[in-house]
């Protein structure tokens, strides 16, 4: 199976401006995550990206960086842009992994590339894992999805979904059975063919008030083929608390190497 991995990495994010340039262990962050990019089975790596500091720190890489416009309003739309340059054909398989992410296993870049390549009918795919922590699913920053009997995302949502009429009626609890409660993880897999539609696609109301932009997908009908993976991946790179806990394990693993 072959398949690209394409990285978008702004400058301007709100809460830690600059981000991908900020030095982790002896690199900028966006680095790190080109390796974990580069430690999967992609036959391509490519930064997407509108700020020539980027371009210019990566230069020493190796890596293949895209130029893309600064008016798009996400990640999605600017890989859109780099399939729609380099004329990929309509079923080649574009891994988005956020320029963020310095610890995504890259066994999980593989699985959510060959869950989209085994699932003919969908347009994309993504990963999802248990939640098992009652505060979890009540917290609106993660990212709940229910699945069909296919393993096809019905829904995601901040609110906590499925609400377990019986049970939660005193509340969520603390511990949460074994059930169907899954947590969104911020990785997809595309097509070529859905991104050179994707800016085509009306933005609904669902998606602007959960400020979630796969709402759009399953809006206009798409399939999103979902894997449930056992353990979640490290968290991102969103606070200067993440910056501090990422740092302490890429230093951990340069010095045990």
């Amino acid at each position: 199976m072959r398949f690209h991995v394409v990285i978008p990495a702004r400058m301007a994010a709100s809460r830690l401006p600059g981000k991908p340039l900020i030095p982790l262990a002896g690199q900028a962050l966006i680095a790190h995550v080109v390796a974990r990019a580069r430690e999967s089975s992609a036959a391509e790596v490519i930064v997407a990206t509108d700020d020539a500091r980027i371009r210019d720190a990566l230069a020493a890489f190796g890596v293949a960086v895209e130029m893309t416009s600064p008016a798009h309003a996400s990640g999605t739309d600017r890989i859109a842009e780099v399939v729609a340059r380099r004329g990929l054909a309509a079923d080649a398989i574009i891994v988005n992994l956020q320029g963020d992410e310095p610890l995504m296993p890259p066994a999980l870049i593989d699985q959510v590339a060959e869950t989209l390549a085994a699932a003919p009918g969908a347009a994309a795919a993504s990963l999802c894992t248990p939640i098992r922590a009652g505060a979890e699913l009540a917290d609106p920053n993660v990212v709940k999805v229910v699945l069909d009997a296919e393993q096809n995302a019905m829904c995601f949502s901040r609110a906590p979904i499925p609400w377990h009429r019986d049970a939660f009626a005193g509340g969520i609890p603390a511990v949460l059975a074994p059930g169907p409660w899954l947590r969104h993880l911020g990785i997809y897999a595309y097509r070529a063919g859905l991104l050179a539609r994707y800016a085509t696609l009306p933005v609904p109301e669902v998606e602007r008030l959960e400020a979630l932009e796969q709402l759009r997908l399953l809006h206009a009908g798409e399939r999103i083929r979902m894997a449930v993976v056992a353990v979640a991946p490290p968290a991102g790179v969103d606070t200067p608390a993440d910056l501090a806990r990422v740092a302490a394990v890429l230093e951990g693993r340069h010095s045990e190497a």
